[in-house]
């Protein structure tokens, strides 16, 4: 049985090109909030962004459901053998087979530039989402006692860019990098995407859940078009993360088209409930009545306010997948250029998205800020069952700002990759690193 409070964690500093930054860290062994401060220090010192790769055993229990599957040809798998066979030469702390549990972290600063989706908290308070079981504490840390060390100057050297590059060593000021931008591309390509995919998971169950109740078939229509956009979008996922060509006949035009159109008719439902809210008389309390004419099912757990705000969420993490099907297919259009396409790509309809997720936040903020007045009505009493039945509306109208943010606080980003001996990997998706 692994000691996880005594485990030596090999740590590779990865650069996406030529860096240069002053002197930092070292090759001593080092505490998981030294690695911590590392990062940031390289986040903010480095002209090229900066991740680290970490090396941990495998869980026991490891849910490969979670992650996408990529098999030992793959770029990425290849990328990481590279690395691993280039390091385990002049290293004792990097085993030669390389199987184990791989967590990239991208500090936040550099995140940022992935977009406003991977920035923000992912997970309820609380809860991490972390794969580690045993390796990491209730607060979502790694074990304190770890120790981190260092990999370094045993990769050989090889170019930076181009879909086929090695991994390659160079030395910044005296700080020694790895030069690895395909192997950090693909690693954030397909946590993104992995993330993307889990939030669209997370949408259909409670899509599926609310028509049930609801029995709407016009909604139900507008489930079936983005689910049905789901095949296209994995075919395309494979073939880029393979590095192939995408063709028309993935029908992935047709399934950009569905998510557009999905995403249009969010914008239009936003901007109708907050014209609704902007009449309603500033200050004074709100009859349920009033509400439920724009906001049908406000005052309950299902309705059909509550399915066009999951229809958005499935819009918006579809359209998050495509979105990284495009950066990834422009950066490897242009090898020499790998991370600046990729990252200008994501930019581009990151900031709709997070416009349209940042206006539902402000409905669902302004919704549960609401006074509701007593029914209209010129019975002097109420019955017991409609005292109750307004308290519950009360009650899940102020619950509706539960877990809103409008703008999270940024937070380094972690994707984790499980490698199995034969050189296969799973990445899982991409999660905040800290609680």
């Amino acid at each position: 049985m692994i000691d996880y409070r005594k485990a030596i964690v090999p740590v590779w500093t990865l650069a996406t090109g030529d860096a240069q930054i002053p002197p930092v860290g070292g090759d001593k062994p080092m505490t998981a909030e030294r690695l911590s401060e590392l990062r940031g220090v390289l986040a903010t010192l480095a002209d090229r962004p900066i991740a680290t790769l970490e090396l941990h055993p495998l869980p026991e229990k490891l849910d490969r459901d979670r992650g996408i599957a990529l098999d030992a040809m793959s770029p990425l798998a290849q990328h990481l053998s590279q690395l691993i066979s280039q390091s385990a030469r002049g290293s004792a702390t990097v085993a030669a087979s390389g199987e184990g549990l791989y967590r990239m972290v991208v500090p936040a600063k550099v995140a940022a530039e992935f977009g406003k989706g991977l920035v923000v908290p992912m997970v309820p308070r609380g809860s991490t989402g972390s794969i580690y079981g045993a390796l990491v504490g209730p607060g979502g840390k790694i074990a304190a006692n770890a120790k981190f060390v260092p990999v370094g100057g045993a990769a050989a050297a090889g170019t930076v860019g181009g879909a086929g590059a090695t991994a390659g060593a160079a030395a910044a000021g005296g700080t020694l990098l790895t030069v690895a931008a395909p192997l950090v591309l693909m690693a954030v390509a397909v946590g993104v995407s992995a993330h993307a995919d889990r939030k669209r998971q997370e949408a259909i169950a409670h899509i599926t859940d609310l028509l049930e109740q609801i029995h709407a078939d016009k909604l139900e229509d507008e489930l079936s078009s983005l689910n049905g956009c789901r095949a296209a979008i994995d075919k395309a996922t494979a073939i880029l993360l393979d590095q192939g060509k995408l063709g028309v006949s993935l029908g992935l035009d047709s399934a950009v088209h569905a998510i557009d159109t999905a995403i249009g008719k969010a914008d239009t439902r936003l901007s109708k409930w907050n014209s609704a809210l902007d009449k309603l008389p500033e200050g004074e309390p709100v009859e349920i009545a009033t509400l439920t004419e724009t906001f049908p099912g406000v005052d309950g757990q299902g309705g059909t306010f509550h399915t066009h705000l999951e229809l958005a969420a499935l819009a918006v993490a579809l359209k998050r997948r495509v979105n990284v099907l495009q950066a990834v297919e422009h950066a490897q259009g242009d090898p020499d250029n790998l991370f600046e396409n990729f990252t200008r790509e994501l930019r581009r309809d990151e900031e709709r998205l997070g416009e349209l997720e940042s206006g539902l936040a402000g409905v669902l903020l302004r919704l549960s800020a609401l006074e509701l007045a007593r029914p209209n009505t010129k019975r002097p009493v109420f019955k017991a069952s409609e005292v109750d039945s307004m308290l519950r509306a009360a009650h899940q109208i102020r619950r509706l700002g539960d877990g809103v943010a409008l703008n999270g606080r940024q937070t380094d980003v972690a994707i984790e990759i499980a490698r199995d001996p034969d050189g296969s990997v799973v990445v899982f998706p991409a999660l905040p690193a800290e609680a």
